[in-house]
């Protein structure tokens, strides 16, 4: 059995509410491969003693995520993912996310931070994708996650 440990990262000075950061957070590790079908997600008080916040606004969150079909909830079990966002070219392995790394490199041994580095990436995104130049799925992501997950073999 695999067992996924995320941890939720809540901001809470982005004036984003945390039941929004945890679907966010929870689609950005769908669309990386980070999480993937079969999955479970940690339980409501799980996520409250990680990420101090109300065991009712990581339900709020996942009844989200169970209304886009991204995940399940399983009586007695817990809630697991349904279906993955991620793409080939999307995973952390991919040619996109190494030339990706590099560059990130490349800004930091530049003296940027990573603020001037999301403002950059986030006007590159906006030129990119709101000038009609987006891919065959119409889709966009803003955001980043703040989730950290461990993949690990259990029983």
């Amino acid at each position: 059995m695999v067992v996924v440990i995320v941890e939720y990262r809540i901001d809470r000075r982005s004036g984003v509410p945390a039941f929004q950061q945890i679907v966010q957070q929870t689609k950005q590790a769908l669309r990386l491969g980070v999480l993937v079908p079969g999955d479970r997600l940690p339980t409501a008080k799980e996520v409250a003693a990680t990420s101090t916040v109300n065991p009712n606004t990581t339900l709020k969150a996942y009844r989200e995520l169970e209304r886009e079909g991204l995940v399940e909830p399983r009586p007695g079990q817990g809630t697991f993912v349904r279906r993955t966002l991620g793409r080939p070219e999307t995973g952390t392995d991919s040619p996109l996310y190494v030339e990706l790394v590099a560059w990130m490199s490349k800004a930091a041994g530049a003296g940027l931070e990573q603020e001037d580095v999301a403002a950059l990436v986030a006007s590159a995104m906006e030129k990119q994708y709101a000038a009609g130049n987006v891919a065959a799925t119409g889709s966009t992501t803003t955001g980043s996650t703040g989730a950290t997950t461990t993949r690990s073999t259990g029983e």
